[in-house]
């Protein structure tokens, strides 16, 4: 795994409230490391983000903006949903 790759896995780990470590974290585990370069810049540009507002747009409680209503969002709602509680 590339450097930019486990940075990115250790961010997704360590953002800020402990549902979205789970959350980012778990999804980074299992995905990252498949992800297209396009989808990795994708997935950086979303931990950018506000942890509130991400946490959020993945559970559905507020919409999704435009910018961020992608494939890695789709991947993401979609785990939260079926895959988020299993380790």
């Amino acid at each position: 795994m590339d450097a930019r790759l486990k940075r990115l896995l250790f961010r997704a780990h360590h953002m800020g409230s402990n549902e979205n470590d789970i959350l980012f974290g778990r999804f980074a585990d299992r995905y990252l490391a498949r992800l297209s370069p396009e989808q990795v810049a994708r997935f950086e540009a979303l931990l950018a983000e506000n942890d509130t507002d991400l946490y959020n747009w993945v559970t559905g409680k507020h919409p999704i903006p435009s910018a961020h209503e992608h494939d890695v969002m789709s991947m993401l709602i979609h785990f939260v949903k079926n895959e988020a509680a299993s380790p």
